[in-house]
């Protein structure tokens, strides 16, 4: 799970990591064996029982840096990924951090621009809101809407989503399932399983080759199998 990849000298929550330092990354992986995938790629292959060669990238809440700084280091390195986009703040900024700063995000020719690249665009809702705390009205419109605009942006088929600070519970899980999304991207979702609430491991710009071999056994040996994935 990564965010922005760019400067990182003001990142009070932490979720950057600079050109240097995912270059170094996506280098560890490669040379061990393993090629970073989008999710739907992963899924598709761990359901014909492969894919243990494969990690799933993601990059979340749809910064304007990854078509600059990220994309061109994924193709150099032989990787694709998932970007999980807002398209009710398609130009905009992350108003949601009351930290700062302020980053911009992808406009519309950015998202088409890493669609056409291989990246696989699926939603991160409307406008980046905890779901947990929507009316129905709400849910309805950072789930179905979010995902129709998309796909009307990109002309393909969006089976991807991601709940905004990892939080979810059933009624969400549910509301994301019936907007016909095939999966759906958490954080560390205690009590639930399945393909709608897949656990990630936040990677940050500390992350060297020693954290990233600790964060990969770990997560391993914490996370018990989700259900209906081989």
């Amino acid at each position: 799970m990564y965010h922005a990849v760019g400067d990182c000298s003001d990142d009070p929550y932490r979720i950057t990591v600079t050109p240097a330092r995912l270059e170094r990354q996506l280098r560890w992986l490669r040379r061990r064996g393993l090629r970073g995938v989008s999710v739907t790629e992963l899924l598709t292959a761990r359901a014909r029982g492969e894919g243990r060669d494969l990690v799933g990238l993601t990059f979340d809440d749809g910064y304007a840096d990854f078509t600059f700084n990220a994309l061109p280091l994924l193709a150099r390195w032989g990787c694709t990924a998932t970007v999980f986009v807002l398209p009710g703040r398609l130009g905009g900024v992350n108003a949601w951090d009351p930290l700062g700063p302020r980053r911009p995000l992808l406009t519309a020719d950015g998202i088409r621009r890493a669609a056409e690249a291989g990246v696989e665009i699926g939603s991160h809702g409307l406008t980046h809101v905890d779901l947990t705390r929507a009316d129905d009205a709400g849910l309805k419109d950072e789930t179905v809407e979010s995902r129709a605009l998309l796909e009307e942006l990109t002309g393909t088929q969006v089976t991807g989503f991601c709940y905004p600070y990892g939080t979810v519970d059933r009624r969400v899980v549910d509301a994301v399932r019936a907007a016909g999304y095939g999966y759906a991207c958490a954080i560390d979702p205690a009590g639930l399983n399945g393909p709608h609430v897949l656990p990630r491991v936040h990677i940050g710009q500390n992350d060297t080759a020693v954290r990233l071999f600790l964060k990969y056994r770990l997560h391993r040996l914490r996370r018990r199998p989700v259900e209906g994935l081989r």
